[in-house]
């Protein structure tokens, strides 16, 4: 009987890169973001800043992880 559902390999090797371009993409996001906050209502303003707060908290986890993983490449 032929097996469908065969797991593919934990292939590591580009995380560091992949972790890179998340970060770049939300320090993009949030950029942008902080460009309309001159054109917001204040509601949409308290949306706009929690949102890029959260952002930052997960920069600071995606560069952790860079390191992480680059240690772990090194290894």
């Amino acid at each position: 009987m032929t097996k469908y559902n065969q797991s593919k390999p934990d292939d590591r090797s580009d995380n560091v890169e992949k972790l890179q371009a998340t970060i770049q993409n939300t320090l993009e996001n949030i950029e942008a973001a902080e460009e309309t906050l001159a054109f917001s209502n204040p509601e949409e303003k308290a949306k706009i800043q929690g949102k890029n707060k959260r952002r930052k908290e997960a920069v600071e986890g995606l560069r952790e992880e860079v390191q992480d993983e680059a240690a772990n490449r090194n290894h």
